[in-house]
């Protein structure tokens, strides 16, 4: 499993670790992804996703098929 956003395909970024000295060493900063339960009351059910926090925090005021339906995806395609 990647670690990527199922909605928004957020993922990892490349960079430098910088020491004082300026001595650079790569490092990873990888998204806060979370397994996550969604109730859809359209459909009554819930659905399991692997999203990232800004993306639930959007969800969790916009509704997660009107958002879905903005990004121009369905249901299908996140599951």
């Amino acid at each position: 499993m990647s670690r990527r956003c199922a909605i928004t395909g957020k993922g990892g970024l490349a960079g430098n670790n910088v020491s004082h000295a300026h001595n650079k060493t790569k490092r990873r900063q990888l998204p806060n992804l979370q397994k996550k339960r969604i109730f859809v009351p359209e459909l009554g059910r819930t659905v399991r996703v692997r999203i990232s926090v800004s993306t639930l925090r959007t969800i969790t005021r916009q509704g997660l098929l009107p958002y879905l339906k903005k990004q121009g995806l369905t249901l299908k395609d996140i599951t």
